[in-house]
Protein backbone atom coordinates (compact mmCIF):
# COMPACT_ATOMS: atom_id res chain seq x y z
CA UNK A 1 0.00 0.00 0.00
CA UNK A 2 2.91 2.35 0.56
CA UNK A 3 3.84 4.65 -2.32
CA UNK A 4 7.35 5.95 -2.94
CA UNK A 5 7.74 9.53 -4.13
CA UNK A 6 11.06 10.13 -5.87
CA UNK A 7 12.66 13.51 -5.50
CA UNK A 8 15.90 15.10 -6.55
CA UNK A 9 18.63 14.36 -3.92
CA UNK A 10 19.75 17.99 -3.88
CA UNK A 11 16.20 19.14 -3.22
CA UNK A 12 15.87 16.62 -0.42
CA UNK A 13 19.14 17.73 1.16
CA UNK A 14 18.50 21.43 0.82
CA UNK A 15 14.82 21.24 1.63
CA UNK A 16 15.19 18.89 4.59
CA UNK A 17 16.79 21.52 6.82
CA UNK A 18 14.18 24.06 5.79
CA UNK A 19 11.41 21.56 6.50
CA UNK A 20 12.83 20.71 9.92
CA UNK A 21 12.98 24.36 10.87
CA UNK A 22 9.58 24.95 9.35
CA UNK A 23 7.97 22.05 11.23
CA UNK A 24 8.98 23.40 14.63
CA UNK A 25 8.69 27.16 14.38
CA UNK A 26 8.24 28.67 10.90
CA UNK A 27 9.55 32.21 10.47
CA UNK A 28 6.17 33.39 9.17
CA UNK A 29 4.34 32.12 12.26
CA UNK A 30 3.28 35.60 13.32
CA UNK A 31 1.54 36.09 9.97
CA UNK A 32 -0.50 32.89 10.13
CA UNK A 33 -4.23 33.02 10.84
CA UNK A 34 -5.97 31.40 13.81
CA UNK A 35 -6.70 28.18 11.92
CA UNK A 36 -3.05 27.65 10.99
CA UNK A 37 -1.83 28.46 14.49
CA UNK A 38 -4.32 25.95 15.91
CA UNK A 39 -2.77 23.00 14.05
CA UNK A 40 0.85 24.20 14.18
CA UNK A 41 1.85 22.86 17.60
CA UNK A 42 3.99 20.13 16.02
CA UNK A 43 4.72 17.87 18.99
CA UNK A 44 2.68 14.75 18.16
CA UNK A 45 3.87 11.20 17.57
CA UNK A 46 2.52 8.54 15.20
CA UNK A 47 0.37 7.22 18.05
CA UNK A 48 -1.26 10.64 18.39
CA UNK A 49 -1.87 10.58 14.62
CA UNK A 50 -3.78 7.34 15.12
CA UNK A 51 -5.95 8.94 17.80
CA UNK A 52 -6.70 12.01 15.66
CA UNK A 53 -7.41 10.02 12.49
CA UNK A 54 -9.71 7.62 14.32
CA UNK A 55 -11.78 10.46 15.75
CA UNK A 56 -12.06 12.20 12.37
CA UNK A 57 -13.17 9.03 10.50
CA UNK A 58 -14.71 6.54 12.96
CA UNK A 59 -17.86 8.27 14.23
CA UNK A 60 -21.46 7.36 15.16
CA UNK A 61 -22.57 7.53 11.47
CA UNK A 62 -21.06 4.01 11.24
CA UNK A 63 -24.25 2.92 13.03
CA UNK A 64 -26.06 3.57 9.72
CA UNK A 65 -23.99 0.95 7.84
CA UNK A 66 -26.57 -1.86 8.39
CA UNK A 67 -29.09 0.36 6.59
CA UNK A 68 -26.62 0.84 3.72
CA UNK A 69 -26.25 -2.92 3.42
CA UNK A 70 -30.04 -3.30 3.14
CA UNK A 71 -29.87 -1.23 -0.05
CA UNK A 72 -26.98 -3.25 -1.53
CA UNK A 73 -27.50 -6.80 -0.29
CA UNK A 74 -24.87 -9.13 1.12
CA UNK A 75 -22.52 -9.25 -1.88
CA UNK A 76 -22.78 -5.60 -2.86
CA UNK A 77 -22.55 -4.40 0.72
CA UNK A 78 -19.45 -6.37 1.68
CA UNK A 79 -17.68 -5.53 -1.59
CA UNK A 80 -18.48 -1.83 -1.14
CA UNK A 81 -17.10 -1.80 2.40
CA UNK A 82 -13.88 -3.53 1.31
CA UNK A 83 -13.36 -1.37 -1.79
CA UNK A 84 -14.03 1.84 0.16
CA UNK A 85 -11.50 0.80 2.82
CA UNK A 86 -8.79 0.06 0.23
CA UNK A 87 -9.40 3.20 -1.82
CA UNK A 88 -9.49 5.57 1.13
CA UNK A 89 -6.44 4.04 2.81
CA UNK A 90 -4.46 4.37 -0.42
CA UNK A 91 -5.70 7.94 -0.98
CA UNK A 92 -4.93 9.10 2.56
CA UNK A 93 -1.46 7.56 2.45
CA UNK A 94 -0.74 9.08 -0.96
CA UNK A 95 -1.87 12.51 0.20
CA UNK A 96 0.38 12.19 3.25
CA UNK A 97 3.38 11.36 1.04
CA UNK A 98 2.65 14.37 -1.17
CA UNK A 99 2.60 16.61 1.90
CA UNK A 100 5.93 15.13 3.04
CA UNK A 101 7.39 15.80 -0.40
CA UNK A 102 6.21 19.42 -0.38
CA UNK A 103 7.60 19.97 3.12
CA UNK A 104 10.97 18.54 2.03
CA UNK A 105 11.09 21.22 -0.67
CA UNK A 106 10.36 23.96 1.85
CA UNK A 107 6.67 24.38 1.00
CA UNK A 108 4.88 23.07 4.07
CA UNK A 109 1.09 22.92 3.74
CA UNK A 110 -0.96 22.93 6.91
CA UNK A 111 -4.51 22.63 5.57
CA UNK A 112 -6.50 21.74 2.47
CA UNK A 113 -6.87 25.45 1.84
CA UNK A 114 -3.09 25.83 1.75
CA UNK A 115 -2.89 23.04 -0.82
CA UNK A 116 -5.53 24.76 -2.94
CA UNK A 117 -3.61 28.04 -2.75
CA UNK A 118 -0.57 26.40 -4.27
CA UNK A 119 -2.36 24.21 -6.83
CA UNK A 120 -5.20 26.48 -7.95
CA UNK A 121 -4.04 29.90 -6.81
CA UNK A 122 -4.85 32.14 -3.81
CA UNK A 123 -8.30 33.15 -5.02
CA UNK A 124 -9.50 29.59 -5.55
CA UNK A 125 -8.03 28.47 -2.25
CA UNK A 126 -9.47 31.30 -0.20
CA UNK A 127 -12.84 31.84 -1.89
CA UNK A 128 -13.71 28.34 -3.14
CA UNK A 129 -12.00 25.43 -1.34
CA UNK A 130 -11.90 27.14 2.06
CA UNK A 131 -15.60 28.07 2.17
CA UNK A 132 -16.66 24.63 0.88
CA UNK A 133 -14.71 22.85 3.60
CA UNK A 134 -16.04 25.34 6.12
CA UNK A 135 -19.66 24.67 5.12
CA UNK A 136 -19.23 20.89 5.06
CA UNK A 137 -17.71 20.75 8.51
CA UNK A 138 -20.10 23.38 9.86
CA UNK A 139 -22.87 21.04 8.73
CA UNK A 140 -21.07 18.15 10.46
CA UNK A 141 -20.99 20.13 13.70
CA UNK A 142 -24.71 20.90 13.44
CA UNK A 143 -25.51 17.26 12.64
CA UNK A 144 -23.40 16.00 15.57
CA UNK A 145 -25.12 18.44 17.92
CA UNK A 146 -28.58 17.35 16.77
CA UNK A 147 -27.66 13.66 17.01
CA UNK A 148 -26.18 14.23 20.46
CA UNK A 149 -29.40 15.91 21.56
CA UNK A 150 -31.44 13.02 20.18
CA UNK A 151 -29.34 10.47 22.07
CA UNK A 152 -29.73 12.49 25.27
CA UNK A 153 -33.49 12.62 24.78
CA UNK A 154 -33.58 8.85 24.15
CA UNK A 155 -31.88 8.32 27.51
CA UNK A 156 -34.35 10.71 29.14
CA UNK A 157 -37.38 8.95 27.62
CA UNK A 158 -36.10 5.51 28.68
CA UNK A 159 -35.53 6.66 32.24
CA UNK A 160 -38.66 8.83 32.46
CA UNK A 161 -41.30 7.80 29.89
CA UNK A 162 -43.75 10.50 31.01
CA UNK A 163 -41.18 13.32 30.89
CA UNK A 164 -42.15 16.65 29.31
CA UNK A 165 -38.76 18.00 28.18
CA UNK A 166 -38.53 18.68 24.44
CA UNK A 167 -35.71 17.87 22.02
CA UNK A 168 -34.47 21.48 21.80
CA UNK A 169 -33.59 21.40 25.52
CA UNK A 170 -31.18 18.51 25.01
CA UNK A 171 -29.75 20.05 21.83
CA UNK A 172 -29.04 23.21 23.81
CA UNK A 173 -27.37 21.24 26.61
CA UNK A 174 -25.18 19.37 24.15
CA UNK A 175 -24.32 22.61 22.35
CA UNK A 176 -23.21 24.23 25.62
CA UNK A 177 -21.01 21.20 26.28
CA UNK A 178 -19.44 21.70 22.83
CA UNK A 179 -18.86 25.37 23.62
CA UNK A 180 -16.84 24.43 26.69
CA UNK A 181 -14.72 21.86 24.82
CA UNK A 182 -14.11 24.36 22.01
CA UNK A 183 -11.87 26.41 24.29
CA UNK A 184 -9.03 23.89 23.84
CA UNK A 185 -5.99 25.91 22.63
CA UNK A 186 -4.54 23.59 19.96
CA UNK A 187 -5.19 20.43 18.01
CA UNK A 188 -2.33 18.69 19.82
CA UNK A 189 -4.20 19.34 23.08
CA UNK A 190 -6.97 17.04 21.80
CA UNK A 191 -4.75 13.95 21.92
CA UNK A 192 -6.09 12.73 25.28
CA UNK A 193 -9.71 13.42 24.31
CA UNK A 194 -9.19 11.59 21.02
CA UNK A 195 -7.70 8.59 22.84
CA UNK A 196 -10.88 8.42 24.91
CA UNK A 197 -12.84 8.85 21.66
CA UNK A 198 -11.06 5.82 20.17
CA UNK A 199 -12.00 3.71 23.18
CA UNK A 200 -15.59 4.97 23.07
CA UNK A 201 -16.10 4.11 19.40
CA UNK A 202 -14.84 0.59 20.14
CA UNK A 203 -17.22 0.44 23.11
CA UNK A 204 -20.46 1.47 21.39
CA UNK A 205 -19.59 -0.60 18.31
CA UNK A 206 -19.08 -3.65 20.53
CA UNK A 207 -22.40 -2.88 22.26
CA UNK A 208 -24.24 -2.51 18.93
CA UNK A 209 -22.71 -5.75 17.62
CA UNK A 210 -23.51 -7.69 20.80
CA UNK A 211 -27.08 -6.41 20.88
CA UNK A 212 -27.59 -7.29 17.20
CA UNK A 213 -26.25 -10.82 17.72
CA UNK A 214 -28.43 -11.27 20.82
CA UNK A 215 -31.55 -10.09 19.01
CA UNK A 216 -30.73 -12.10 15.89
CA UNK A 217 -30.34 -15.35 17.84
CA UNK A 218 -33.46 -14.84 19.99
CA UNK A 219 -36.58 -16.24 18.34
CA UNK A 220 -38.90 -14.09 20.46
CA UNK A 221 -37.05 -10.80 20.14
CA UNK A 222 -38.80 -9.51 17.04
CA UNK A 223 -42.41 -9.62 15.89
CA UNK A 224 -41.44 -9.74 12.18
CA UNK A 225 -39.33 -12.26 10.23
CA UNK A 226 -36.01 -11.29 8.69
CA UNK A 227 -35.79 -10.71 4.93
CA UNK A 228 -32.71 -9.90 2.86
CA UNK A 229 -34.35 -8.93 -0.42
CA UNK A 230 -33.52 -5.48 -1.77
CA UNK A 231 -36.20 -2.89 -0.90
CA UNK A 232 -38.06 -1.07 -3.64
CA UNK A 233 -40.88 -2.03 -5.99
CA UNK A 234 -39.15 -0.91 -9.18
CA UNK A 235 -35.72 -0.88 -10.78
CA UNK A 236 -35.62 2.90 -10.40
CA UNK A 237 -36.24 2.71 -6.64
CA UNK A 238 -33.51 0.09 -6.22
CA UNK A 239 -31.09 2.12 -8.31
CA UNK A 240 -31.63 5.21 -6.16
CA UNK A 241 -31.20 3.00 -3.11
CA UNK A 242 -27.84 1.78 -4.40
CA UNK A 243 -26.62 5.34 -4.92
CA UNK A 244 -27.88 6.25 -1.45
CA UNK A 245 -25.97 3.35 0.09
CA UNK A 246 -22.76 4.22 -1.77
CA UNK A 247 -23.10 7.81 -0.53
CA UNK A 248 -23.52 6.59 3.07
CA UNK A 249 -20.46 4.35 2.85
CA UNK A 250 -18.39 6.99 1.06
CA UNK A 251 -19.14 9.74 3.58
CA UNK A 252 -18.55 7.35 6.49
CA UNK A 253 -15.03 6.62 5.26
CA UNK A 254 -14.19 9.98 3.71
CA UNK A 255 -13.69 12.31 6.68
CA UNK A 256 -9.92 12.16 7.15
CA UNK A 257 -8.35 15.61 7.64
CA UNK A 258 -4.85 14.57 6.62
CA UNK A 259 -3.12 18.00 6.22
CA UNK A 260 -4.30 19.32 9.57
CA UNK A 261 -3.36 16.13 11.43
CA UNK A 262 0.01 15.86 9.71
CA UNK A 263 0.76 19.45 10.73
CA UNK A 264 0.64 18.37 14.39
CA UNK A 265 3.38 15.75 14.00
CA UNK A 266 6.85 16.44 15.36
CA UNK A 267 9.76 16.34 12.90
CA UNK A 268 10.83 14.12 11.26
CA UNK A 269 7.39 13.34 9.86
CA UNK A 270 8.43 10.53 7.51
CA UNK A 271 6.52 7.29 8.13
CA UNK A 272 4.51 8.54 11.10
CA UNK A 273 1.28 9.15 9.23
CA UNK A 274 1.40 5.67 7.71
CA UNK A 275 1.64 4.13 11.18
CA UNK A 276 -1.20 6.35 12.37
CA UNK A 277 -3.31 5.23 9.41
CA UNK A 278 -2.64 1.61 10.35
CA UNK A 279 -4.02 2.27 13.86
CA UNK A 280 -7.04 4.04 12.41
CA UNK A 281 -7.86 1.32 9.89
CA UNK A 282 -7.43 -1.42 12.47
CA UNK A 283 -10.23 0.34 14.39
CA UNK A 284 -12.23 0.74 11.16
CA UNK A 285 -12.03 -2.97 10.41
CA UNK A 286 -13.09 -3.79 13.96
CA UNK A 287 -16.07 -1.40 13.97
CA UNK A 288 -17.42 -0.81 10.45
CA UNK A 289 -17.57 -4.46 9.46
CA UNK A 290 -18.79 -5.82 12.79
CA UNK A 291 -21.62 -3.29 13.12
CA UNK A 292 -22.61 -3.40 9.45
CA UNK A 293 -22.64 -7.18 9.09
CA UNK A 294 -24.20 -7.99 12.48
CA UNK A 295 -26.89 -5.31 12.12
CA UNK A 296 -27.90 -6.44 8.64
CA UNK A 297 -27.83 -10.10 9.67
CA UNK A 298 -30.03 -9.44 12.72
CA UNK A 299 -32.65 -7.17 11.14
CA UNK A 300 -32.43 -7.78 7.40
CA UNK A 301 -34.02 -5.11 5.24
CA UNK A 302 -35.82 -3.71 8.33
CA UNK A 303 -32.57 -2.15 9.60
CA UNK A 304 -33.21 1.50 10.42
CA UNK A 305 -31.05 4.45 9.49
CA UNK A 306 -29.58 4.23 13.01
CA UNK A 307 -29.29 0.63 14.14
CA UNK A 308 -29.87 1.64 17.78
CA UNK A 309 -33.50 2.30 16.84
CA UNK A 310 -33.93 -1.41 16.07
CA UNK A 311 -33.21 -2.30 19.68
CA UNK A 312 -36.73 -1.18 20.61
CA UNK A 313 -39.71 -2.93 18.99
CA UNK A 314 -43.06 -1.16 19.40
CA UNK A 315 -41.90 0.44 22.64
CA UNK A 316 -40.53 -2.85 24.01
CA UNK A 317 -36.74 -2.98 24.50
CA UNK A 318 -35.26 -6.09 22.88
CA UNK A 319 -32.20 -5.85 25.12
CA UNK A 320 -31.97 -4.73 28.77
CA UNK A 321 -32.79 -1.07 29.27
CA UNK A 322 -29.48 -0.38 31.00
CA UNK A 323 -27.67 -1.74 27.93
CA UNK A 324 -29.48 0.69 25.63
CA UNK A 325 -28.71 3.55 28.03
CA UNK A 326 -25.03 2.62 28.18
CA UNK A 327 -24.73 2.44 24.38
CA UNK A 328 -26.34 5.86 24.00
CA UNK A 329 -23.99 7.36 26.61
CA UNK A 330 -20.94 6.01 24.76
CA UNK A 331 -22.33 7.44 21.51
CA UNK A 332 -22.98 10.88 23.02
CA UNK A 333 -19.49 11.14 24.48
CA UNK A 334 -17.80 10.16 21.22
CA UNK A 335 -20.03 12.55 19.30
CA UNK A 336 -18.67 15.38 21.41
CA UNK A 337 -15.08 14.56 20.41
CA UNK A 338 -16.01 14.32 16.70
CA UNK A 339 -17.88 17.62 16.81
CA UNK A 340 -15.00 19.37 18.57
CA UNK A 341 -12.48 18.21 15.95
CA UNK A 342 -14.70 19.41 13.08
CA UNK A 343 -15.47 22.68 14.81
CA UNK A 344 -11.96 23.63 15.89
CA UNK A 345 -10.23 22.67 12.65
CA UNK A 346 -12.63 24.56 10.42
CA UNK A 347 -14.26 27.29 12.47
CA UNK A 348 -10.83 28.72 13.30
CA UNK A 349 -9.99 29.17 9.64
CA UNK A 350 -11.08 32.77 9.77
CA UNK A 351 -9.66 34.80 12.68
Amino acid sequence: MAVTVETDPKLQQDGGAAAAADSSDPPQKAELDAGALFVLESKGSWVHCGYHLTTSIVAPPLLSLPFALTLLGWAGGIVSLVVAALVTFYSYNLLSLVLEHQAAMGRRQLRFRDMANQILGPRWGRYYVGPIQFMVCYGAVVACTLLGGQCMKAIYVLSKPDGTLKLYVFVTIFGCFMLILAQIPSFHSLRHINLVSLLLCLAYSACATAASVHIGTSSSSSSQPKEYSLPGDSTQDRLFGIFNAIAIIGTTYGNGIIPEIQATVAAPVKGKMFKGLCICYAVILATFFSVGVSGYWAFGNRADGLVLSNFVDNGRPLVPKWFVLMTNVFTILQLSAVAVVSALINLRKYP
